[in-house]
């Protein structure tokens, strides 16, 4: 419980005079611990500390009693995000030794966060997640006039990279966005879209079939669940050979564009009814350093666990397309509690899915002080 006391501590109440009849700290602490149990709204987590009072003053002085769902929303909408950024960073910086592999970096928007009396769209985040141990690193907001290139750097700026891969998506194939990954410590992998410029005309410099006759140096193994007949096969082939000294090259990160091609293809039960056949597609990558080709394949399918196991849990399991805070900081306050409490639910090692694990929290108060003690 300290722990976290102490990382909301440094927090500035947005409150003054006799608006602080609750602590800021306690206040925060009934939020998580609210959304650990399921909470997802302002008003769950008034009900949740009415229903665990008892509960919570085992741990919390609560001189002003629990407070009301305006109390959490007025927090939650004037509370400085870069302040609660900071102390999800304070909370992040007691697991930096764990940190290691592939940092995967994607964004995310809260559909229902739009507020259309103001013209305000929905909030978009844009997140980077430890894909080995499932963590959330950090987040950054997209402001509404600009796009995920400019807060990238911003993001990672903010993380700790040594000896990690960061992957992102073909947007981000930006000069300072490499620069930054490796001021920051990390190599960089990023998929290029199309084959336009100088690094695209080089990729094309092979001749036609050329990947096809070579022998695939990495596969990924066949099969897959309810796939008996067809699957995707990926055989990536890392290209070391010098650029051509007669054709305009573009660094990335101060080192020669490396252009691994993953040979993408589905193999396919060769049924006319079924209407499945055999055919391949060629992606291209910029990676700023040199891997292995099955390294390479593993980076690339680590990847997906952003997806898989960040923003598939925050809308299936946490529900945060269906929230409904819009007004001022309130929808960025609370997709970084969101992140958080995932994060308290991943560090544990109890059995078990993240959503028994919410219901076992909100049904067992011993399982519930478990999560607390070892996060």
């Amino acid at each position: 419980m300290d722990g976290f006391r102490a990382c909301f501590a440094g927090l500035d109440d947005p409150r003054s005079g006799n608006a602080q009849r609750h602590e800021l700290d306690e206040i925060m602490m009934i939020a998580l611990v609210a959304m650990l149990c399921g909470a997802a709204s302002c008003v769950d987590m008034a009900l949740f500390g009415r229903s665990k009072e008892p509960l919570l003053r085992r741990f919390l002085r609560l001189p002003g009693g629990v407070p009301s769902h305006d109390t959490f929303s007025r927090i939650f909408r004037r509370l400085d995000p870069g302040a609660f950024e900071a102390c999800f960073t304070r909370y992040l910086s007691a697991l930096a030794d764990r940190v290691e592999g592939v940092v995967a970096v994607d964004g995310k928007t809260a559909r229902r966060s739009f507020d259309r009396q103001n013209r305000r769209p929905p909030l978009h985040l844009i997140s980077a997640g430890a894909c080995e141990q499932r963590l959330v690193l950090g987040q950054r907001r997209v402001d509404d006039r600009s796009n995920e290139i400019v807060a990238l750097p911003e993001l990672l700026a903010l993380l700790a990279l040594e000896g990690c891969i960061v992957t992102a998506d073909a947007m981000h194939c930006q000069k300072d966005t490499a620069q930054t990954i490796v001021a920051q410590g990390g190599g960089g992998a990023c998929p290029r879209a199309g084959t336009a410029g100088p690094v695209g005309a080089r990729a094309q410099d092979q001749p036609a079939g050329a990947l096809r006759r070579r022998p695939a140096a990495a596969r990924r193994p066949p099969g897959g669940a309810g796939r008996p007949r067809h699957h995707h096969r990926r055989r990536p082939r890392p290209d070391r050979d010098p650029p051509r000294r007669d054709r305009p090259r573009r660094r990335l990160a101060r080192r020669s564009p490396r252009l691994p091609r993953p040979q993408r293809g589905r193999q396919g039960h060769r049924d006319a009814r079924a209407g499945w056949s055999d055919h391949h597609r060629d992606r291209y990558y910029l990676l700023s350093r040199p891997l292995a080709a099955a390294h390479f394949l593993a980076v690339v399918r680590a990847h997906w666990q952003i997806e898989n196991c960040l923003h598939w849990v925050l809308d299936v399991v946490l529900d945060e397309d269906l929230a409904r805070a819009r007004k001022d900081h309130a929808p960025e306050n609370l997709a970084r509690l969101r992140r958080f409490a995932l994060n308290v639910l991943r560090v544990n090692h109890a059995q078990g899915s993240i959503r028994g694990k919410i219901k076992r929290a909100g049904w067992d108060d011993n399982f519930l002080l478990s999560l607390l003690a070892t996060a």
